[in-house]
């Protein structure tokens, strides 16, 4: 599970510092028990709603709860945080 407001603080820490690669290391060292993900948003399924939506990029929920890594709409059964950049 992942608290919406975590979501949000996160992604206006993103946004503050930039979406690359020494972002989302920072997020994962900060945050070990989540995963991060960088990706295009060209690559994130088009129906999916964005958790999170800021200038430059938009932020995704992914579940790893099951035996394969999947998008989810639904912060209680996030893990992870898919950030795709427009």
């Amino acid at each position: 599970m992942i608290d919406p407001a975590l979501i949000e603080r996160l992604a206006d820490g993103v946004q503050r510092q930039g979406l690359d690669e020494a972002a989302v290391a920072a997020l994962r060292s900060a945050y070990p028990e989540l995963h991060f993900t960088v990706c295009d948003d060209d690559d994130v399924p088009a129906r999916l709603v964005p958790a999170a939506e800021r200038a430059g990029f938009n932020v995704y929920l992914v579940d790893a709860g099951e035996h394969c890594v999947k998008f989810t709409t639904e912060p209680a059964h996030a893990s992870g945080l898919v950030f795709a950049s427009t």
